[in-house]
């Protein structure tokens, strides 16, 4: 069953129990974006398969978040089983054929896919402040950090830029601060605590170069279907806070990337943001008016958004508002929270006369689904008990083998895999350290009049050793010590003769 107008979702239930009529999404009306709920176990992730097969058919590029790696099986052809043959009888889908769906693997690891990478600037410091949660003063000193790498022309590419960015910034403390404001010691080396805890957790593989070109997650087949970009996110969920700052950046790039369309008859690219709660938790208000914002807008430019989680709660009401094609799986209603939560669901469709939806949403059996999706004139359809119609690809992970092999024939093979380590930041305040160095080295070794070792710093510190202060030995110890830290430029020589001096102050 195909219509070059709309993606074939299932029939909905009549009320003798058969299943007639067919619910469709309209393509025209994908990129109004839409949610997915349910209950574990109720058939959210096959209904996102069945939308991600839809959608790539019709030629409108994919991407989505493979949380529990279920999804990968759309890369292959599907197992003609009698559960399915079954299903597709009931639904009238006719012909039902299996078949495989051009797939790229990604991996922010580079473990199970292509590795996706994104550079510090990319990120930028709002979305850093809310990756490492930085209070208002430490987000004020990372906004400070990329004002001077502007400023200075220093590239911002990975974690190790970052880094010595900030550790150049708190040795010029006082200079900073008295152009930008007060910047303390303590602010950035709890920056710096927190993106060692970043680096451990994996965060160093996201952060630098080659990084994601948008044009790769909107690929086209040459028999005109979509690619599908699926995201191994099995390890990510183990940080949250990645994920959810990950899907944000890349939202964002494509709201600031790609031109205006207004309603075109397809999308021009497809987003499935699975458990979209974690994008939401804990969020503070600015990242929730940011996601809020980029989910009104991004419209326009022909990009549809959809959230797939258990709970529509999980969805601030600001987002959900936006969110004009629902589906909605089995709900549990044991606990308040719960019951609040069938309520909400059932109140957010446009009822049908011929039953209880809040009841039925309790009902549902798995595979069923309560379906509204904008109809002409963008008006929500009379919600349907709908069955949602079997997959053409299998259902269920792939073995490793299969799972190399797609990333050896994927359109972007070899073009993400190897890192690049150009000169940026770290290298450039490397230099002008090493340049610094030498500049003192030379200051030290050039004589000055009224020095008995020759007028050099190191002549000074001979003195020290030899005693010729007498009983003001220590003050000219200090006095000495203070002079060679202000010539020696590099943290090396300063290291070096705190340990020669150290020993003479303390005596």
């Amino acid at each position: 069953m195909t219509n070059e107008k709309s993606i074939f979702l299932g029939a909905s239930r009549k009320p003798d129990d058969s299943y007639q009529k067919p619910e469709e999404l309209l393509l025209r009306y994908g990129n109004r974006h839409g949610l997915v709920t349910g209950a574990t176990g109720t058939g959210k992730t096959v209904t996102l398969q069945v939308l991600a097969e839809g959608f790539s058919n019709q030629g409108v590029p994919v991407f989505c978040a493979d949380i529990k790696g279920d999804l990968s099986g759309i890369a292959m052809k599907g197992e003609p089983k009698d559960f399915l043959t079954a299903r597709a009888k009931q639904v009238k889908l006719d012909p039902y054929e299996f078949e495989e769906f051009p797939v790229i693997f990604w991996d922010l690891f580079g473990k199970q896919g292509h590795p996706i990478r994104a550079t510090i600037s990319e990120m930028g410091p709002l979305l850093l402040s809310r990756l490492m949660d930085l209070s208002e003063a430490q987000e004020g000193v990372m906004n400070i950090a990329f004002k001077i790498a502007d400023e200075e022309g220093l590239l911002l590419l990975d974690m190790k830029d970052l880094q010595a960015l900030l550790a150049n910034i708190a040795e010029r403390a006082d200079e900073i601060g008295a152009k930008y404001g007060n910047v303390t010691r303590a602010s950035v080396g709890a920056i710096q605590r927190t993106l060692l805890i970043l680096d451990q957790q994996g965060a160093s593989h996201f952060f630098g170069e080659p990084a994601l070109g948008i044009g790769d997650l909107m690929r086209t087949t040459r028999d005109g279907r979509g690619a599908i970009s699926v995201l191994a996110a099995d390890k990510l969920m183990m940080n949250p806070r990645l994920y959810a700052t990950f899907l944000l950046w890349l939202l964002s790039e494509l709201f600031e990337e790609l031109p205006e369309v207004g309603d075109p008859d397809k999308p021009k690219l497809v987003f499935f943001f699975d458990e979209a709660h974690l994008l939401f938790d804990d969020a503070p208000k600015i990242v929730i008016d940011r996601v809020e914002q980029v989910v009104r807008l991004i419209r326009s430019k022909g990009v549809g958004v959809y959230f797939v989680t258990q709970n529509p709660l999980d969805v601030p009401d600001t987002v959900l508002a936006q969110l004009g094609n629902r589906i909605q799986h089995a709900l549990r209603a044991y606990t308040p929270r719960e019951q609040k939560a069938v309520r909400t669901a059932a109140e957010t469709f446009r009822p049908n006369p011929d039953f209880d939806c809040a009841k039925v949403i309790t009902q549902l059996g798995v595979g069923e689904a309560l379906v509204s999706t904008l109809g002409e004139k963008a008006v929500p359809s009379i919600v349907q008990r709908t069955l949602i119609r079997p997959p053409s690809s299998r259902i269920g992970p792939i073995t490793e083998a299969e799972r190399r092999k797609v990333m050896d024939e994927s359109p972007v093979a070899g073009q993400y895999d190897k890192a690049i380590d150009r000169e940026s930041a770290f290298e450039m305040l490397q230099k002008k350290a090493g340049a610094a160095a030498d500049a003192a080295g030379q200051s030290a070794d050039s004589p000055r009049g009224g020095n008995a070792s020759g007028g050099s710093v190191w002549g000074e510190v001979g003195d020290i050793l030899v005693g010729s202060g007498g009983g003001r030995r220590q003050s000219v110890a200090e006095a000495a010590m203070k002079s060679v830290v202000r010539s020696v430029g590099s943290s090396l020589g300063r290291a070096l003769v705190r340990g020669i001096l150290g020993g003479l102050t303390r005596r």
